[in-house]
């Protein structure tokens, strides 16, 4: 897994600050795009860095040559992105992957995201509707991004989750294809599980979703 090269997207986010330091602290070497670089605190010799938006293709396509798998913790951002930026960030990593023969992207998105699988309880069922009755264009390209996915050749993972708790404190998760279950996942047992899918086959073409046990 040392011989990996992953390139990650969000790496300064809430998610992605923990997902860049674990992927790091396995000697995995990352390759991160950001727009802001004073806002990475991180330095390491196995990190490199494209400044630049997701939303503009070539500046993708720069950030995955050479890499083996891609990793999204995109998120709104402060201040907010485009409420589409899910929609054209996928739109941009698929055609890069697909330009340069890469198959793997993990990519992470909220419990409102629908699949055909699901059997959602009550309280999920309100939760998802509360999003797109306070959020109605950012969570609707939330499902658009996962109806990209399942029309692509990618082995994909989408990795649905409650809400993060900025917390180093790891332990053990619970995950399920058709309900979230929990209300909470801590930002290092999210950056472990996305690791450990690295290498695993068990959610390719899946919306999993993953909580604190």
């Amino acid at each position: 897994m040392q011989d990996l090269k992953i390139a990650l997207i969000g790496a300064t986010g809430k998610a992605g600050t923990y997902i860049l330091k674990a992927l790091l602290a396995q000697n995995i070497s990352v390759k991160v795009l950001i727009r802001n670089p004073e806002k990475l605190q991180v330095h390491h010799a196995s990190l490199e860095i494209v400044i630049g938006d997701v939303k503009d293709a070539e500046t993708v396509h720069a950030l995955i040559g050479g890499c083996d798998i891609v990793v999204s913790a995109l998120g709104m951002g402060q201040p907010a992105s485009e409420k589409t930026i899910f929609t054209q960030s996928t739109g941009n990593i698929l055609k890069a992957m697909e330009a340069i023969h890469l198959k793997r992207y993990i990519v992470i998105t909220g419990i409102n995201v629908n699949t055909p699988a699901d059997k959602k309880d009550a309280k999920n069922q309100f939760a998802t509707q509360w999003m797109y009755d306070n959020y109605p264009v950012s969570t609707a390209d939330r499902q658009k991004e996962y109806d990209l996915l399942t029309e692509s050749d990618l082995d994909w993972t989408l990795i649905r989750l409650p809400l993060i708790m900025q917390t180093r404190e790891q332990t053990p998760v619970s995950t399920s294809l058709v309900n979230c279950d929990g209300e909470e996942i801590n930002a290092s047992n999210l950056a472990q599980f996305i690791i450990e899918q690295l290498g695993e086959k068990t959610f390719v073409k899946q919306a999993p979703f993953i909580w604190n046990s």
